[in-house]
């Protein structure tokens, strides 16, 4: 078992433009994962288990819903705080950054949204501490890019909703207590509504199988004639405006959580290169290494910025959904590039378990089409840019 030496490349001074509280955050997570996860998630991807053990561990240092209110039992820390979380958890792995991802993005967020405060009171709290563990049910099986396509449906029966459908690549779905499940009324218009473990016709059948993300748990939604009461309808949104919202949350967050991946992929090379000997002297002393160790590091400085800039966008209010696109796809794509050339630098140990690099590697290759594609991102700043749709 290898000891987490990580440091964080700050080739450009960036700490200066960090609070006091930025770095406390920080330094506490590193900590936690150093002692946490480290040391035990090369075996969960190994055998491809969640260690749902460190629930309660992720709810303590904050890591669900952190920048929402004190008064719901969350953080309430600022959007480069969040950030920051999200980095220094896939910086470990990106499957553990998703479970705090979907907890705090796409569950705790939609309830304080967009639900009433009852349901704000009565979940909120629970999610926060990871006494309650949530998931989000959005994409189905023939509906990824275009959920507006969405079959999912319920019906009014007077006193309840008759939940009927499918979702799949839901993380977090086969612990889940609670699903924030997004599906079409009478009328066609997309609503959410929380849907609870043990409520009859709901299951999670887990996904198996998988390459990627193998340290995270992933299922699927059923609803066979579930019936949802009334007051678990998220009140305040209607259309897809609803689960948008939410995706723009996860996906600034997963610009910052790609970018820690990219950033310990880089760590280990640099540390590799300095001692593995080849023709007498260590390979980072050969030109064609230093170019590769050069080029990772102008990448990840040039993220790091980005990603404060958006940071700062989003804790004024400013941060728009074309921006926080472009974010998540370069910092996905500049950390798959680091990771192949990490990989080589690594040589064939680069392979296996006792470097992170092949294990980021197959979980970028989930990061980088999941929360929106590469080329939907890409096709989201053209709209931007021209104000032409080419969805359609």
């Amino acid at each position: 078992m290898r000891t987490d030496n990580y440091q964080h490349p700050d080739h450009y001074l960036l700490d200066e433009l960090l609070t006091e509280e930025h770095k406390l955050v920080r330094d506490a997570v590193r900590s936690w994962v150093k002692k946490e996860l480290s040391p035990i998630i090369e075996d969960y991807a190994q055998r491809a288990e969640f260690p749902k053990h460190i629930l309660k561990g992720l709810g303590s240092i904050g890591a669900f819903g952190p920048s929402l209110p004190v008064e719901y039992g969350c953080g309430g820390m600022d959007q480069i705080s969040y950030g920051i979380i999200m980095q220094e958890l896939e910086r470990c792995d990106s499957g553990i950054r998703s479970t705090a991802s979907v907890q705090g993005s796409l569950v705790m967020y939609p309830i304080y949204k967009y639900g009433s405060e009852e349901q704000r009171r009565k979940y909120l709290p629970k999610l926060a501490s990871g006494e309650l563990m949530g998931c989000f049910g959005l994409t189905e099986p023939d509906f990824g890019s275009n959920p507006g396509g969405m079959v999912t449906n319920f019906k009014d029966m007077g006193d309840h909703y008759l939940l009927n459908g499918a979702k799949m690549w839901i993380s977090n779905a086969p612990f889940a207590d609670i699903a924030v499940v997004w599906a079409k009324n009478e009328a066609g218009k997309i609503h959410g509504l929380i849907v609870e473990r043990g409520m009859p016709g709901f299951s999670t059948p887990e996904t198996h199988g998988k390459w990627s993300l193998r340290a995270s748990a992933t299922g699927e939604l059923v609803f066979d004639n579930v019936k949802v009461p009334k007051e678990n309808l998220l009140p305040n949104v209607s259309g897809l405006k609803g689960p948008m919202g939410c995706l723009d949350s996860a996906r600034y967050g997963i610009a910052w959580g790609a970018l820690g991946a990219a950033m310990d992929c880089y760590d280990s090379a640099k540390n590799y290169s300095i001692e593995r000997i080849q023709f007498d002297k260590p390979i980072g002393g050969f030109q064609l290494t230093q170019k590769k160790l050069a080029e990772m590091l102008t990448e990840i400085t040039k993220a790091q910025l980005l990603t404060w800039r958006l940071g700062v966008l989003k804790n004024e209010d400013r941060a728009s959904t074309a921006q926080i696109s472009m974010a998540k796809r370069n910092n996905v794509e500049i950390a798959l590039q680091i990771a192949r050339e990490a990989r080589q630098i690594h040589g064939g140990m680069g392979i296996t378990g006792e470097y992170p690099i092949m294990r980021h590697m197959m979980n970028l290759e989930s990061v980088v089409t999941y929360e929106g594609t590469h080329d939907i991102h890409l096709l989201i700043t053209g709209m931007d840019i021209t104000g032409i749709s080419a969805f359609r």
